[in-house]
């Protein structure tokens, strides 16, 4: 499960107030390198080996690694050079590329330290017969201004004691206080440490006290709002005075998983109601099923309504995937993909609920119309370039449709997600050419399969969270993440971020392989939760699950805070005082 492509970067691990070391990211890679592309397009996936950590002039961090191919074996393009990346904090890091060692052999070790007196960096490496060398850079940034390569004795790392898993061990680095507790937060999954609810309030209604919220207080400094069950039994409310009373905070259960068989589930509320649609891998994807409920946990068990199959229309021949729905200009879409019959014609589809229609009544739903190009031509042409799991997102006033789309003639680049703007009023139509996103340039992206697939909007104050899943849909299946700000264009690759490692993983939570194509839907509560899909077992089928979606120090999207940890059972019992008259 846990593949070269994966095992082969860099993990980060810090060391506890016993001494003792515990891995961060649940022990998963933070750093990883990008594939390289071939003179055909299609890419060439890369592994790095013996990072080594250490300080920039300017106080930024500087890792340096060994580039290898994706199994680890030696990477003719990078002999003699080893790869440079920098990074701010940790966290996010640019791959910067090859730095030139100047030497005719593979590097099998490496390490660099800044000295302050000759302003420059040492950098200290060993080929792959143990011969040791050192070369020296006063601008390590412009790759190749390196001097040669002098002999010396093979340098050697401080041993580090640790028992965790699959470690293999470099260098210690010592970091500020606050890169480091920033590490933590955003390394570590936050657990619910405290409630917070007030004192006392006054209230003139069963109602008033309704509206009374705890605070739920996380090990990584955020909170949440909770909704609480209060026990107003005891309020006279003819009678000013102040009672004492209690209550109970709200906690949503949803084991894993809600719905077998299901998965790239979405969930939407729609006039009062909330909908559940997901690829249905019971019958080989030849139906897609709705569920309607009065709340989401309704959800669970409510009936399934057939809405579409293989057989009602000609060109819906099989492989409906991925439906999603979505509702724009106050009219409610399915966005899905389907094929005439074969994989090689699988396109995206949009189909419209008729005015006043029933979402259950498949009667209710339009001819699904193949998606198109702003010519009027078709999105991709059939039979040599396929496209799927088209999402929407609204941001700055504009519409845009994102989407994976897959090139197999006259070579398979892979599944790449692309973005373009599209008409309102025909939301089939794009209005701009479109734009590539993101390709499967990562190790966890491209094991297996080069697949960057399941794009889906998560909308915060300030930022624009587009979540991905890649990789193949086995137990490397995981999750990226994308960024942008408020006001950006985003039609300008320069708009966004990626993320140098996946959000989730096999490893995120236990029991749930795989997991990935995310949807959000917010409740009546205003509680955001990540609908996705994992296997409950390695070899387990595709199934749904629900978990709520937190926000971490930065605003970012937490997706693995399970419920033990979302609220402390110890503390879910609250009480306050309620001032009447």
């Amino acid at each position: 499960m846990y593949a070269s492509k994966l095992a082969y970067s860099m993990h980060l691990a810090y060391k506890t107030e016993r001494g003792q070391y515990q891995a961060l990211n649940h022990n998963s890679g933070v750093l990883f390198a990008k594939a390289t592309e071939n003179e055909d397009g299609t890419l060439r996936a890369k592994s790095l080996k013996q990072p080594y950590l250490f300080y920039l002039a300017d106080g930024n961090f500087g890792v340096l690694a060994v580039r290898t191919e994706a199994d680890g074996e030696a990477d003719e393009q990078s002999k003699g050079k080893v790869l440079l990346f920098s990074s701010p904090d940790l966290l996010q890091y640019s791959e910067i590329g090859l730095l030139e060692l100047k030497a005719d052999t593979h590097v099998s070790d490496v390490s660099c330290t800044y000295d302050q007196k000759r302003n420059g960096y040492l950098i200290q490496w060993i080929d792959g017969q143990g011969q040791g060398y050192e070369n020296f850079t006063a601008d390590i940034m412009s790759l190749t201004n390196v001097s040669a390569p002098v002999e010396t004795e093979p340098f050697t790392l401080e041993a580090v004691q640790t028992d965790i898993e699959g470690i293999q061990p470099r260098n210690r680095i010592a970091v500020s206080p606050e890169i480091a507790r920033r590490l933590f937060c955003k390394l570590t999954v936050p657990e619910n440490i405290a409630v917070v609810v007030p004192d006392r309030v006054n209230a003139a209604s069963v109602e008033d006290v309704k509206a009374v919220r705890a605070t739920a207080l996380y090990s990584d400094g955020t909170q949440a709002a909770k909704k609480v069950h209060w026990n107003t039994d005891a309020i006279n409310w003819d009678k000013a005075g102040t009672y004492s009373i209690s209550g109970e905070i709200h906690q949503d259960h949803f084991p894993f998983p809600i719905a077998l068989n299901r998965a790239d589930p979405c969930i939407a509320e729609w006039r009062g109601k909330y909908y559940f649609i997901a690829t249905n891998d019971a019958d080989k994807e030849h139906t897609l099923y709705m569920r309607e409920a009065d709340t989401i946990p309704g959800l669970v068990t409510a009936e399934e309504a057939l809405i579409l199959d293989s057989s009602t229309y000609e060109e819906i021949g099989g492989l409906l995937w991925a439906p999603e729905l979505h509702i724009i200009e106050d009219e409610l879409y399915i966005f899905h993909a389907a094929t005439p019959g074969e994989f090689f014609h699988e396109e995206s589809h949009v189909m419209k609920l008729s005015p006043g229609g029933n979402p259950m009544n498949a009667a209710d739903w339009s001819r699904p119309r193949r998606v198109v190009k702003k010519d009027g031509s078709y999105l991709c042409e059939a039979g040599k370039t396929i496209s799927l799991d088209m999402t929407v997102i609204r941001w700055n006033g504009k519409l845009y449709a994102a989407w994976s789309e897959r090139q197999f003639l006259p070579v398979d680049l892979g599944a790449w997600v692309y973005i373009a703007t599209i008409d309102p009023q025909e939301p089939w139509r794009l209005t701009s050419d479109p734009v590539l996103l993101t390709r499967p340039d990562y190790g966890w992206a491209n094991n297996h399969t080069f697949v960057d697939e399941g794009p889906f909007a998560l909308y915060t104050d300030d930022k624009l969270y587009v979540t991905f899943a890649s990789a193949a849909v086995d137990a490397t299946y995981v999750v990226g993440l994308l960024t942008a700000d408020k006001g950006a264009d985003l039609l300008d690759i320069k708009s966004w971020t990626k993320g140098n490692y996946p959000l989730l993983t096999s490893r995120s939570v236990p029991g749930e392989y795989g997991p990935g194509h995310n949807s959000y839907v917010t409740d009546e509560d205003g509680v955001i939760w990540n609908a996705y899909h994992a296997r409950p077992g390695i070899e387990g089928p595709r199934s749904s699950g629900l978990r709520r979606v937190h926000f971490d120090i930065d605003g970012a999207p937490v997706l693995d805070l399970t419920e033990e940890k979302d609220l402390n059972p110890g503390l879910k019992q609250v009480s306050m005082e309620v001032i009447v008259g």
